[in-house]
């Protein structure tokens, strides 16, 4: 569902999304439009009724495959949907659950600067609405390298953001970019990443290594060689310092493609799916696998510096 669309930001140098994209904040009852649409498929479905062939088939698809899993749970898209006035975002979260009272569980995507600007009682509101996970773009906690990339948030402000969110009660998962610093930053990078998620200690970190993407300001410094990738076995080096400084109690999750390190056996490293490796318990786990994946040859791992495209 998207109650916002665009990023409201919009200006980070490694992000490709968007780009040329408006961004718009939904009226309340448009977007109770869209969910009255979702509930009116649902009965069509249910009924076999010949109405539903009048559905667009992406619609019909979308809707179809939600219902069949058990509607539990729904993210709000865009970027940053609770830059929301507080009250508009309760009303169409409250009115989503009442419309379709199975779901579990709501999710969204949001900005460390709104978080952090948004009162405690504003996202406590919104916690008691039904909004359950924040999902928080950290990428790096070192503010030379936040600057760089242009993130428009300070290591503090994403320390703020994240404490706030936890006090609030939502679940919190943090994203983190391996390799934004490049080669020259690698290791300010991996502590100071690792200094901020021990000061807010979320539920979920993310790793979603970088890949410079065409279009991106940071794919005209790569191709002007003013930004040096690292190399499979740097980057690996790189998550090897942030995990033994980390001091979490965390899921560490490697669910995305871009973690394509292999094993000696050549399968995956690291396990992808969504609840990753428990922390501090597999702590000494994930430092064996790094070793493992240091001792692997580098041309048996991914590596985004050797892509035909670096725009994935």
């Amino acid at each position: 569902m998207r109650p916002t669309r665009n990023c409201p930001w919009n200006k980070c140098a490694f992000c490709s999304l968007y780009k040329g994209e408006k961004f718009q904040i939904r009226k309340v009852e448009e977007i109770k439009g869209d969910i009255d649409a979702v509930k009116r498929i649902e009965e069509l479905i249910k009924e076999g009724s010949d109405e539903v062939n009048k559905v667009p088939r992406r619609c019909l698809t979308m809707v179809f495959a939600w219902v069949r899993s058990g509607k539990r749970t729904v993210f709000l898209q865009d970027s940053n949907t609770p830059i929301m006035r507080t009250s508009q975002l309760v009303e169409v979260i409250e009115y989503l659950r009442e419309t379709f009272p199975a779901i579990e569980r709501v999710t969204s995507y949001a900005r460390s600067k709104t978080i952090a600007r948004k009162s405690l009682e504003d996202l406590s509101e919104l916690k008691e609405a039904g909004l359950g996970r924040l999902h928080l773009g950290l990428e790096s906690g070192d503010d030379d390298i936040l600057k760089m990339v242009n993130k428009g948030v300070t290591a503090e402000e994403h320390i703020e953001a994240g404490q706030k969110a936890l006090e609030a009660g939502f679940e919190l998962s943090e994203y983190v970019m391996p390799d934004l610093g490049g080669r020259e930053l690698f290791e300010e990078h991996a502590l100071n990443t690792a200094n901020v998620l021990n000061k807010i200690n979320p539920d979920y970190i993310r790793m979603r290594p970088l890949s410079v993407r065409k279009g991106t300001k940071l794919y005209e410094k790569w191709e002007k060689k003013d930004f040096q990738l690292s190399s499979p076995h740097e980057r690996l080096r790189e998550i090897k310092i942030m995990i033994k400084n980390l001091e979490v109690s965390a899921k560490l999750c490697f669910d995305h493609r871009l973690n394509g390190w292999r094993d000696k056996s050549g399968n995956r490293l690291f396990k992808v799916d969504y609840e990753g490796y428990e922390l501090p318990e597999e702590k000494d786990l994930l430092l064996s696998l790094v070793e493992e994946g240091l001792r692997v040859d580098e041309s048996h791992h991914l590596d985004v510096r050797k892509l035909k495209t670096p725009s994935l």
